[in-house]
């Protein structure tokens, strides 16, 4: 049984490196609608995890979410700047707030909350992936998103399997060891640095890359572990084991995505603010 769950991880890793080249590589259109459809699974993962909807049709409060995302989408898509950021992240809770006044009782306040955590948690973080594609040298830089994060993991894991021995956070994951979690750190940053140095600094000219990607991959991989501990918390509130099962191996997009949530935004605002 271990060896097909370890089987089917694979293969589903390997189809989402190409489904990553596919999209990420040529940007625009193909990427941002990539990411709306994600974001619409993670947000309905997010949801029915959280108890929003118990039931097999979707809420009012769902069905705002979703037309939210897709307004949100096509803001970002036409002015590629997260300038109209914090405009769009208090129109997304009033249009919450127009659900839960005029449909009043039939939601609570804890609805309404975990409605808009969810579309700010998943959605709206996730949409930090085609924002940094957009930017200036955006096509090799977005790749630090998933370098902090699925390079990290990869490293965390081999290195606590290794000689990981004092638990990291016992109660959300058993498994994870601070020595894992250095490992990811080193790992994700040493990848960063060859990166900078052998792909941007060759092909852009310079040298400051390599040191800024050193840097950029260490923060981002804490902010991923972060990500993954978070995600899990929220299962182990709600006593589930997936948020989905939709990807053969891992689970639904918010298990294969947790941590990319979490880098997505705090890669964009590093490249931004360093390079």
């Amino acid at each position: 049984m271990a060896s097909k769950i370890s089987k089917e991880r694979t293969i589903s890793s390997v189809i989402l490196v190409i489904i990553a080249l596919a999209t990420i590589l040529p940007g625009g259109p193909i990427l941002a609608v990539t990411l709306y459809l994600i974001s619409n699974v993670a947000f309905l993962e997010l949801t029915k995890a959280c108890g929003i909807n118990t039931g097999k049709k979707m809420n009012a409060l769902e069905i705002t979410g979703l037309l939210a995302i897709a307004a949100y989408y096509l803001l970002i898509f036409f002015a590629q700047t997260h300038t109209y950021f914090m405009i769009t992240v208090i129109l997304l809770l009033m249009a919450l707030m127009f659900v839960y006044v005029f449909a009043f009782p039939k939601f609570t306040a804890n609805q309404v909350m975990t409605t808009y955590f969810s579309l700010i948690y998943a959605p709206v973080m996730l949409s930090f992936i085609f924002l940094t594609r957009q930017l200036e040298y955006g096509v090799y830089l977005v790749w630090m998103i998933f370098i902090s994060s699925w390079i990290s993991d990869t490293c965390a894991y081999l290195v606590g399997v290794l000689i990981g021995k004092h638990k990291l956070v016992p109660q959300l994951s058993p498994k994870k060891t601070i020595e894992g979690a250095i490992g990811g750190i080193l790992g994700s940053a040493l990848v960063g640095a060859l990166f900078g140095f052998l792909l941007l600094d060759k092909t852009l000219g310079g040298n400051q890359y390599g040191i800024m990607l050193f840097i950029i991959g260490a923060i981002g991989s804490v902010i991923s572990q972060v990500g993954d501990l978070a995600a899990s918390a929220i299962k182990r509130n709600h006593a589930i084991k997936d948020y989905g099962n939709l990807i053969p191996g891992h689970g639904g997009i918010m298990d294969r995505f947790d941590s990319v949530i979490f880098t997505a935004p705090m890669i964009y605002f590093l490249v931004i603010s360093f390079l």
